[in-house]
């Protein structure tokens, strides 16, 4: 565990956050880095940010600090990572292909950097496979056509005095449009950012209520 304290960690958090990790980790999955926040004056139950090779996860105290909730993105969902530096520390939000958005502020800059630095290396490796994945795909469309066309073109037409007895096709079934309904989970997420943004609310609470929000998906 000292490896995750070699930028001014909370040793406290890091050991909460590693031992719930520890029990979370998949095969071959293995923790990368964990970032932890440092608020100004009273720092008593920080967020923490934590990197494996496999996901970015978001650590909430709860209960006062008596229990910790979670949030996890796999990084082939993750579509933008962003730091904002500010006087006091910095703030590091990922976006998700599902429009859903999760940050922590008040970390020091060098962690904020860290993180930054080691998610775009994998949004990079994420790229490049989505990339093969998309080329194979299409290979094996393109296959797939040239069979049925080359298997279509060897077949040889039936004697016309040949008679075939053919089952009576089925009636066709109407066919429906169902309006989609309305995401109410983005919009829901939508009005929470608009409370943020007009400084309604404060950035923990929009984290606490955010990852509330997602935990029911």
């Amino acid at each position: 565990m000292d490896k995750f304290l070699t930028d001014q960690q909370d040793p406290k958090a890091v050991e909460k956050v590693y031992t719930r990790l520890v029990d979370l980790l998949t095969t071959g999955e293995e923790i990368v880095y964990i970032a932890t926040q440092k608020k100004p004056l009273v720092n008593l139950l920080p967020d923490c940010v934590a990197l494996t090779n496999k996901r970015v996860l978001f650590f909430t105290p709860a209960n006062l600090g008596l229990s910790i909730k979670f949030i996890d993105f796999v990084w082939k969902d993750v579509v933008d990572v962003h730091i904002k530096e500010e006087i006091i520390g910095a703030i590091f939000t990922v976006k998700t292909t599902n429009q859903a958005e999760m940050g922590v502020d008040y970390l020091p800059k060098v962690q904020a950097r860290k993180l930054y630095q080691y998610a775009q290396e994998r949004k990079e490796e994420e790229r490049e496979l989505r990339r093969q994945r998309e080329l194979e795909e299409k290979r094996a469309e393109s296959g797939s056509f040239n069979f049925e066309q080359s298997g279509t073109a060897q077949q040889s037409p039936k004697p016309a005095a040949e008679e075939i007895y053919a089952p009576p096709a089925p009636l066709p079934q109407p066919i429906t449009h169902e309006e989609p309904k309305k995401d109410e989970l983005t919009e829901k997420l939508k009005k929470l950012r608009t409370l943020f943004d007009q400084g309604l609310i404060t950035q923990e609470e929009y984290n606490a209520k955010k990852l509330e929000l997602l935990s029911d998906l």
